[in-house]
């Protein structure tokens, strides 16, 4: 869990540092791109393992102030560097630029959830639908048993 952190944090660090190098000679957002998807998968990592419950490091560990304090700090940390940044970005390119980012990436990632949502409920409705002709076939099977037991059955009594 705290290797996730650092994860997180390292990458967040690193973005940052891109984007601090590269906005002023940046033509446009999509030179710095990268970076801020970096921080933001470095940032979402962080929140990430923050939240994670992990058994493997018992609860002792889990809850020591230690980690608690770092858990705090890093998060605090990565919330900083994304603000800072957000500074950036709408001093180089205008007032509302990050807003506009933020905005078009929840829609994006509305819009994946909603898809994946629509992709597990068609797996489940073909499942369904699978045991539905499992059962009927099974039925048919039986029916089909049944009629050919009484068959023998009628022809040896008629025998």
């Amino acid at each position: 869990m705290i290797a996730e952190t650092l994860a997180g944090i390292a990458l967040v660090k690193s973005s940052v540092e891109f984007i601090k190098g590269h906005i002023d000679t940046a033509k446009d957002i999509g030179e710095i791109a990268g970076a801020i998807d970096g921080l933001f998968r470095g940032h979402d990592e962080a929140q990430q393992a923050r939240n994670k419950k992990s058994n493997a490091t018992g609860l002792g560990a889990q809850f020591g102030v230690d980690t608690v304090a770092k858990e705090i700090i890093d998060a605090k940390l990565a919330a900083e560097q994304l603000a800072e940044t957000a500074r950036l970005v709408d001093f180089r390119f205008g007032h509302g630029t990050w807003a506009s980012i933020l905005a078009e990436r929840q829609k994006r990632i509305q819009e994946q959830r909603e898809i994946e949502a629509a992709a597990k409920k068609e797996a489940i409705k073909k499942h369904n639908e699978m045991m539905e002709l499992v059962q009927g076939l099974a039925i048919s099977f039986v029916v089909l048993l049944v009629l050919i037991t009484g068959a023998v059955v009628a022809w040896k009594a008629l025998a």
